[in-house]
């Protein structure tokens, strides 16, 4: 077998007056010698986590599409500002094309997910094989099955590839339910050879145990077949893990959230990233917000919460106002610590959290309208002093999650699911349910998960996805599912084929 090399960066070398000068020096490590270490073998994956940085923003569209295509958030038109040719409006109200920006965005995130996941994998197979790199390889298994678990939520039926070596250049699809069937046996077959501990931005063992449970939460929805008590199983394995809720319903989502004890996995987001990034508050903050948190930036005054959503919170459910950033707004103590005057209006800035309509021009709504109204999104901490990009880790998997899932699944099969649900609305100052019912625990997930990026999924799996909502008709076909977007379907007509 010809020699393998990993190149690295080129050592540099001091030779001293005793340095043995006829020792064999290398700028690349032989792939026989190559990984020599945990940390080198840890290094191998790497790349393979990047695309995960893209979600949380227009780079990737995946978040956006979970939680503007729901009932939780919305991209109201401001006047002149936010129309963009009516893609949020268009992600909103159901009227997407095979060519909106969302749709192509996230078809290719995905799969850039599963081909960098393919190219590391790849690499791996030509390493001289042991247990530290069979590991990895599991590893990188598990993370490519949770971006085809993305792409399958979302598209449906898509094409399956496990390498980049001989595959064809206009794939077939499969089904989805084929797909399902090849994610359970990939992943429970990796569960064996995965890291242990916690570990957030990892696919470990309990992240896999998370990745199985939706997998089988959401089963009837892929393959038309439920599977409620496999799916109980796998969250039971899940809560069984080294997480526990926070005693504060903010703490998992402040600025330095890495060693939050309710996270599962997350995706790890840097202030000072150059590439990809978290801007939740850029696309929600008023334009004079930044004189509240000393922004190095100005906001751009968009994204704002559906009146019908905020709704849902009782008055004295500290969600609400830690959720949501509504009423008069002050500058910090830097900015003078008066009440904020709005720049177009020059009135006082008070956020009124009910939004009229999702398109406002001059010609209907006042400046102010316009301008101050929709409570806007405070769940994810706005520091003092936050950039462009926020610093706090995004949490694609939280044990709250997987106690709703519990309690949803004994409802279904029959049983009581108060334990698991009623600690999660104590913490959050309201009161317990005595007998919850399905339509009740839908609604508390949304109140404890708004902007994580489940609602879009939850509400598919309920059968209420479709219906009317504040400015959106009832869906008059189909939308569960995104089009495959018509440049893939150009450059590879397979893709129209039934599988």
């Amino acid at each position: 077998m010809k020699t393998k090399y990993i190149l690295i960066s080129l050592l540099v070398f001091t030779f001293l007056s005793c340095t043995k000068l006829d020792e064999t020096v290398y700028d690349k490590i032989p792939g026989d010698i190559y990984p020599e270490n945990a940390n080198q073998v840890a290094n191998l994956t790497v790349t393979a986590y990047a695309p995960l940085q893209k979600m949380a923003d227009d780079e990737g569209w995946w978040f956006l599409a979970q939680e503007i295509s729901s009932d939780e958030l919305c991209g109201p038109t401001r006047a002149a500002d936010w129309d963009d040719g009516g893609k949020w409006r268009n992600m909103y109200q159901h009227v997407w094309s095979n060519d909106d920006e969302g749709v192509n965005r996230m078809w290719s995130l995905f799969w850039e997910g599963i081909t960098t996941c393919n190219q590391v994998h790849d690499q791996m197979l030509d390493l001289p094989q042991n247990a530290a790199l069979l590991s990895k390889m599991k590893e990188v298994e598990v993370l490519r099955s949770f971006f085809y678990y993305l792409l399958m939520d979302n598209y449906g039926d898509a094409p399956y590839l496990t390498s980049t070596i001989n595959v064809p250049a206009k794939p077939f699809k499969i089904k989805r339910a084929d797909m399902f069937d090849t994610l359970i046996s990939t992943v429970k077959g990796a569960l064996p050879y995965l890291k242990t501990g916690d570990h957030k931005s990892m696919a470990t063992k309990s992240m896999a145990f998370a990745l199985l449970s939706k997998l089988y939460m959401n089963a009837e929805v892929y393959t038309g077949t439920p599977h409620w008590q496999e799916a109980l199983d796998f969250c039971d394995s899940t809560l069984a893990g080294p997480y526990f809720m926070e005693s504060d319903v903010l703490a998992p989502f402040i600025t330095n959230n890495e060693k939050s004890s309710e996270i599962i996995f997350s995706i790890s987001y840097d202030e000072n990233a150059l590439v990809g990034g978290f801007r939740l508050h850029m696309r929600t903050l008023h334009y004079q917000h930044n004189l509240k948190y000393d922004m190095t930036v100005g906001p751009w005054n968009g994204f704002a919460v559906v009146p019908t959503f905020f709704d849902t919170y009782e008055q004295t459910d500290k969600r609400r106002d830690g959720y949501f950033i509504y009423g008069k707004q002050y500058a910090s103590a830097t900015n003078g610590g008066g009440i904020i005057i709005d720049g177009t209006t020059h009135k006082a800035l008070d956020i009124d959290p009910y939004l009229p309509a999702l398109f406002m021009t001059t010609t209907n709504f006042t400046q102010t309208q316009i301008r101050t109204t929709g409570a806007r999104i405070g769940k994810y901490e706005i520091k003092m002093g936050a950039k462009e990009k926020l610093g706090n880790d995004f949490p694609l998997f939280r044990i709250t999650d997987f106690k709703l899932m519990k309690a949803e699944l004994l409802v279904r099969l029959g049983q009581n699911g108060d334990e698991f649900v009623n600690p999660i609305r104590l913490r959050a100052g309201v009161a317990p349910f005595s007998g919850a019912t399905l339509d009740q625990i839908l609604a508390e997930r949304g109140r404890e998960l708004f902007c994580e990026g489940h609602r879009r999924q939850d509400l598919i799996r309920f059968n209420k996805f479709k219906d009317a909502k504040w400015e959106k008709p009832l869906d008059g076909d189909n939308r569960s599912m995104f089009p495959i977007p018509k440049w893939a379907t150009d450059a590879n007509s397979n893709l129209l084929l039934n599988p």
